[in-house]
């Protein structure tokens, strides 16, 4: 896969667990189908680990969209489900505060083989930000504006 990128395309970053996500993903390499090049996998045990800061120092630093794959119900690592839905609720709440569209951060229950599902919420994401734009322009109004009420 070409990972160099023409400027135009908006980063995904997926935090791919080893138990579900990342095997998907695998799966999907292994039958040699195409997603998007500004796709970066991060192979992770378990999303819980991820402090609700580092999504948005993600976001700060040019990643648009993050997709947590993991194997849902079906983890290893009992935290896991419950674990990760009290992480990203406490994710949205930081990225509504700095004025950032909640859905640039998804989650995604993914088994092994699941090639299909993968693609499917890649291409959503893609979509997606395509249509909301890049995170940093996002950023740059939501300052401006927090800007111009402190001056008011």
């Amino acid at each position: 896969m070409d990972h160099s990128l023409p400027p135009s395309l908006p980063k995904i970053l997926i935090l791919a667990t080893l138990a579900g996500g990342y095997a998907g993903a695998d799966s999907t390499g292994q039958s040699h189908i195409d997603y998007p090049a500004n796709t970066y996998i991060l192979p992770v045990m378990c999303p819980v680990m991820f402090p609700p800061e580092f999504f948005i120092r993600a976001f700060e630093h040019g990643i648009d969209g993050i997709i947590i794959m993991y194997s849902g119900t079906d983890s290893p690592y009992k935290v896991e489900a419950e674990g990760t839905a009290k992480l990203l609720q406490r994710t949205y709440a930081l990225m509504k505060a700095r004025g950032l569209d909640i859905r640039r951060l998804r989650l995604a229950a993914i088994c092994t083989v699941c090639v299909k599902p993968f693609l499917k919420e890649v291409t959503q994401m893609a979509e997606l930000l395509n249509g909301i734009g890049y995170v940093k322009s996002e950023i740059a109004a939501h300052t401006a504006h927090s800007a111009q009420g402190a001056n008011a």
